[in-house]
C-alpha cells in the first residue's frame, strides 16, 4: 500500500470559505499533484512513494471532492475557479515556484494556474487537459466533441438532474475512460469516482465548465511542459491534447503505453519514469538527490 494512504489529512481554506484537504510528505522543491474530475487527494497513490524521494509532494482534493464538504451554490463552476483556488493554495504552501502535475480536469486547472500566476509555476506535467473548445481546431475534433457531448455529457447531466448520481458516474466513467482495461473499471476506481460524484456534478450542471483558455497567453508560456496521453485513450482526449500541443510549441509530448485517460494509474511505472526523466532534463536542480549536471544550465 502506498504511504500516502496512511498520512494524516490537513485542512485549509480559500476565498469564499471553501475548505480544502491535503496531504504532504518529502522535502525539497514543491511538487503539487492535481487530480481529475472524479478523483481526490488519494488519486496519486501510485506516484507518491516515487516522487517523495525527490520532492516535497502535496496532493489535495479540489473544491468539491471528498472529504471536502463545500456546498455547490451556483451553476457557473469552471476551471477558472479551480485555478483561483490553486493560486491561493500555492501562496499558502510554497515560497518558491512549484512543479504542477495534473491529469484531466486537474491538468486543465494546472494549465490555467500557470497562465494566471506564471511566477508560481516552475514546470508543468499535463495529462489530457479537456479544453473542449480547442477540439474543433484539429481534424476530426469537432465530430469527437459533439459525440462526447451527445453520448456522455448530456445523458450524465440528465441523470444528475434526476437525482441518479450512480448512473451519472457510470456513464461518465465509461464515456471518459472507456470500457476497456484500466484502473477506472476496478472496484477501488469505481468507489473513488462515486464518492466524488459532487465534483463532476458541479461540472455537469455548470453553464461554462469547459471554457477556452487564452490562446495568446498559452503561446507565450515559457515553463517546461510535458504533455502526456494514453495510447488507447478516447477520441475526444486525442483531439484536445493535439490542439493544446499546437499552442505549447515547446512542450514535450509523450505517449504512455498500455493506458487510457487515467495514464498515471493505468501504467504508473511508465508514467513515473517519463515524468522523472522530463524533470531531470528540464529542471535538474529541482530534484533532490539528482546527479550533478555540470556544464548544462537548467531551463527552470
Amino acid at each position: 500500500m502506498s504511504a500516502l494512504l496512511g498520512l494524516p489529512l490537513h485542512r485549509t481554506t480559500v476565498s469564499g470559505g471553501f475548505e480544502i484537504h491535503f496531504a504532504e510528505e518529502g522535502r525539497g522543491t514543491p511538487l503539487v499533484f492535481i487530480h481529475g474530475g472524479m478523483g481526490d487527494w488519494s488519486s496519486w497513490a501510485p506516484q507518491w512513494d516515487t516522487f517523495t524521494r525527490h520532492f516535497r509532494c502535496i496532493t489535495y482534493s479540489r473544491r468539491f471532492s471528498s472529504p471536502n464538504q463545500n456546498v455547490l451554490d451556483s451553476g457557473t463552476h469552471s476551471v477558472f475557479a479551480e485555478a483561483q483556488d490553486l493560486v491561493q493554495l500555492l501562496e499558502q504552501w510554497c515560497e518558491e515556484p512549484a512543479i504542477l502535475v495534473g491529469t484531466s480536469y486537474g491538468a486543465y486547472t494546472a494549465l490555467q494556474t500557470a497562465l494566471a500566476a506564471p511566477g508560481r509555476v516552475l514546470a508543468l506535467v499535463l495529462t489530457e487537459p479537456p479544453v473542449l473548445p480547442f477540439a474543433d481546431e484539429v481534424p476530426g475534433g469537432q465530430e469527437a466533441r459533439l459525440q462526447f457531448q451527445r453520448e456522455v455529457l448530456d445523458p450524465a447531466t440528465e441523470a444528475f438532474r434526476q437525482g441518479d448520481a450512480d448512473r451519472a458516474v457510470r456513464m461518465l466513467t465509461d464515456g471518459i475512460n472507456g470500457q476497456g482495461p484500466g484502473e477506472a473499471g476496478t472496484a477501488d476506481g469505481r468507489a473513488r469516482r462515486l464518492r466524488n460524484a459532487e465534483a463532476i456534478r458541479a461540472l455537469c450542471v455548470s453553464s461554462d465548465a469547459y471554457p477556452a483558455l487564452d490562446r495568446d497567453a498559452l503561446r507565450a508560456l515559457r515553463q517546461p511542459v510535458l504533455l502526456t496521453h494514453g495510447d488507447r485513450t478516447q477520441a475526444i482526449h486525442r483531439a484536445t491534447t493535439s490542439a493544446v500541443s499546437r499552442y505549447l510549441a515547446h512542450a514535450r509530448v509523450a505517449q504512455v503505453r498500455d493506458s487510457g485517460h487515467g495514464a498515471h494509474r493505468d501504467n504508473p511505472s511508465d508514467f513515473n519514469a517519463l515524468v522523472l526523466d522530463f524533470l531531470r532534463e528540464s529542471c535538474p536542480d529541482a530534484l533532490r538527490g539528482a546527479l550533478p549536471t555540470a556544464g548544462r544550465a537548467s531551463s527552470c
